[in-house]
């Protein structure tokens, strides 16, 4: 597996610590419901840095969009869906 895919790994390993047991309790709580604001704040910041064409904002802004996917697909992890 190459660097991207380790990181990726190492980023789903800390979601799913912080959404355990033992985690933090505000990752604990929150929901698809909950979660949707930030992941539409995040997309559409993905958007402007896009329009806007900085690669450095453009890398931030898919790393926060793809934290909010991971933590979606955690959710649907514990369900057993995934």
């Amino acid at each position: 597996m190459g660097r991207l895919g380790e990181a990726v790994e190492a980023v789903v390993r800390v979601i799913a610590q912080l959404r355990g047991p033992d985690g933090c309790p505000w990752d604990r709580a929150q929901t698809h419901a909950s979660l949707v604001p930030y992941l539409l704040e995040e997309a559409y910041e993905v958007a402007a840095a896009l329009e806007e064409g900085d690669p450095d904002r453009i890398k931030d802004e898919l790393g926060d969009l793809l934290l909010q996917v991971l933590l979606h697909a955690q959710i649907e992890a514990e369900a057993g869906r995934f």
